[in-house]
């Protein structure tokens, strides 16, 4: 570099990649958003491990088919055995236990307080990877998630739902399993590609769920078609196709900047709610989403 240079030189590909990660993230934010509204209208009919156990089981078939595309031509290596050890880690905690504990705490409470209390997630994934994970306390960060959870507060202030507490406490319970699985993920990705990893998290997810399995061919059997193209929906679409997006950006970025930016959720939920449901929205849950919005633009500028 000469002394006339004023700015570092961009390496090649730096741009493409960094929009790839951009639509990954936006992807992963609107079908997470998506499944608080399948699970609340799926909870009705299948109980929370089946509908976990279906909905895993249904992303590691589909995964399971991309990975061998992906290898038609050369052979599936297996991670390294610390790797693994990793990845059951995180498909205990988040894929598994999170996903009981989500779909369980909607049959106490509605789909967007449920969106809000597991917000707290990212802020608990912030404060931890700065010092687990070494990334630090950036002042964007930390001011966009302020900003942020003030919008979440705005909307659950406009939220006029009866609230079962016990809803409330397996919201953060599920909340802290989500933090604590995307700081094992983390680590993983260092030494896994994320295809790889969430396609290894789904099969195990899955074979730690089979004890309920009886059960959900019960229900299934039972079940209405849109009960069973609720949970086909939830395991190809916010598992299967949502959580790879993820994958792909945590390996790109730092755990607690990509979390910030599922602040996002509530607020798209209550979009959803609006265009799915009919469900207008509150002058809370505009002004709370528009606020939330803004606190993750913050949280992404480095």
């Amino acid at each position: 570099m000469t002394e006339l240079q004023t700015t570092p030189a961009v390496p090649a590909g730096r741009a493409p990649d960094t929009v790839k990660t951009a639509a990954a993230v936006v992807l992963t934010v609107v079908l997470w958003a998506s499944a608080f509204v399948a699970i609340r209208d799926v909870g009705h009919t299948i109980s929370p491990a089946p509908m976990a156990l279906a909905r895993l089981a249904v992303a590691a078939v589909a995964l399971t088919f991309f990975v061998l595309l992906r290898h038609r031509r050369t052979p599936v290596v297996l991670p390294a055995r610390k790797s693994l050890l990793l990845i059951s880690v995180y498909a205990v905690l988040w894929l598994a236990g999170y996903t009981v504990a989500l779909n369980a705490a909607e049959r106490h409470v509605d789909a967007g307080t449920a969106a809000l209390l597991v917000n707290i997630a990212p802020l608990l994934v912030a404060v931890a990877a700065g010092k687990v994970l070494g990334e630090g306390y950036s002042r964007p960060l930390i001011l966009g998630s302020l900003v942020a959870m003030g919008g979440v507060a705005v909307i659950a202030a406009g939220a006029d739902s009866q609230r079962d507490w016990l809803g409330v406490v397996l919201c953060v319970l599920a909340a802290v399993l989500y933090a604590s699985g995307v700081l094992v993920q983390k680590l993983t990705l260092r030494a896994v590609d994320g295809l790889t990893a969430i396609w290894l998290g789904c099969l195990i997810g899955t074979v730690v769920l089979l004890p309920w399995a009886p059960r959900l061919v019960a229900e299934l059997g039972a079940a209405p078609a849109g009960a069973v193209a609720g949970v086909v929906y939830l395991g190809l679409f916010p598992t299967a196709i949502g959580f790879t997006a993820w994958a792909y950006a945590l390996r790109r970025m730092d755990a607690g900047r990509l979390s910030a930016t599922t602040y996002a959720v509530p607020a798209v939920s209550v979009l959803l709610s609006w265009l799915l449901l009919a469900e207008v929205p509150t002058v809370y849950g505009l002004l709370g989403g528009a606020v939330c919005l803004a606190g993750v633009a913050i949280a992404r500028r480095r």
